[in-house]
């Protein structure tokens, strides 16, 4: 009989065991914890770290995450108001506010995401086509352009930027606060939106780019059109000083060649009018200077015995 109470009393130490160790469980300091009974859950979420007890075998302990969770969503391409097709990435960080909420509606992560995926594709979709590409692109509607300032009086729209009425921190906002409200019902708390990366989309991209090289070739053009003119004024300037100097210099010239030749005229003069053979002797030497400047070997001459010119001719001799 003792061996019997000694046995049963060991077999009731070891139940007690099983069932203590059955019904124990641990809470780490980063879950929360949902007791369920049958499936469905039993009391409020325990979130204190620590030993905590359940009934055993009959209540099941379902884990979830207390710390700041993250979603990094698809490259999804969509239209700006401005029908440009852009690819939008977006990423967001979250956390579990209603732990019991978020076990009815969801039951895991992986639904938390898929469902974090629909809301927030679907509120960044209907804010991107409700602005346009710059504001999207850009950070804040406070900032001022730098503008370059040769393309202030640019012709056509170059170098203008629109005026953006949100900016890019704005459409983010906006995006968290639609997305926000709609992720309550599930136990969801959203606490931040933004944007990774936007790229055009690869169908827009190269007209995009043409669009560039085309403004490009219109600044370009101008500023071959404004060297040119500023070339053409200074060819025209040296063209008339080359001119002007000319002008000064011929006359100069002229003015130098005939005080030269009213100098040489009055020195022969001079010398030829001392005396009536000295007189002769300078008609003589300048009838000859104009023979030579008259006659060549082809030159053909018909002149009266009277002319002057003939005067010296009619004096020559046959014999000579």
């Amino acid at each position: 009989m003792k061996k019997l109470a000694g046995l049963l009393i060991i077999v009731g130490a070891l139940a007690a065991l099983v069932v203590l160790f059955a019904s124990a469980y641990t809470v780490p300091e980063t879950k929360q914890a949902i007791i369920t009974q049958f499936g469905k859950p039993v009391g409020e979420p325990i979130t204190e770290a620590g030993l905590h007890f359940r009934t055993p075998f009959v209540q099941e302990v379902n884990m979830i995450e207390k710390r700041i969770l993250e979603w990094d969503g698809i490259p999804t391409e969509m239209p700006t108001k401005d029908k440009t097709y852009i690819s939008v990435d977006t990423f967001g960080r979250w956390r579990i506010s209603d732990a019991k909420q978020y076990f009815l509606r969801l039951r895991d992560e992986r639904s938390a995401q898929s469902r974090l995926n629909d809301i927030l594709r679907s509120e960044t979709l209907n804010a991107i086509a409700k602005h346009e590409l710059i504001e999207v692109i850009r950070t804040t509607k406070d900032r001022e352009p730098n503008q370059d300032a040769t393309l202030a009086d640019a012709p056509g729209n170059i170098g203008i930027l629109n005026p953006i009425t949100s900016g890019r921190a704005m459409i983010e906002k906006e995006i968290f606060e639609n997305a926000a409200s709609k992720l309550t019902d599930f136990g969801i708390e959203l606490l931040d939106v933004r944007f990774k990366r936007i790229n055009y989309n690869n169908s827009v991209q190269q007209n995009i780019f043409q669009r560039m090289i085309s403004e490009r070739q219109q600044i370009a053009e101008r500023f071959r059109s404004e060297g040119a003119g500023e070339a053409a004024k200074i060819t025209g300037k040296r063209e008339k000083d080359l001119q002007e100097i000319e002008s000064v210099a011929y006359k100069q010239v002229q003015t130098i060649r005939g005080e030269a030749d009213a100098k040489a005229t009055e020195i022969y003069a001079s010398a030829f009018n001392k005396s009536a053979k000295s007189v002769e002797y300078y008609e003589f030497i300048k009838t000859l200077e104009t023979y030579e400047q008259m006659f060549d070997r082809e030159t053909t001459l018909i002149l009266s015995t009277n002319s002057d010119l003939f005067k010296f001719l009619k004096e020559i001799e046959p014999n000579q």
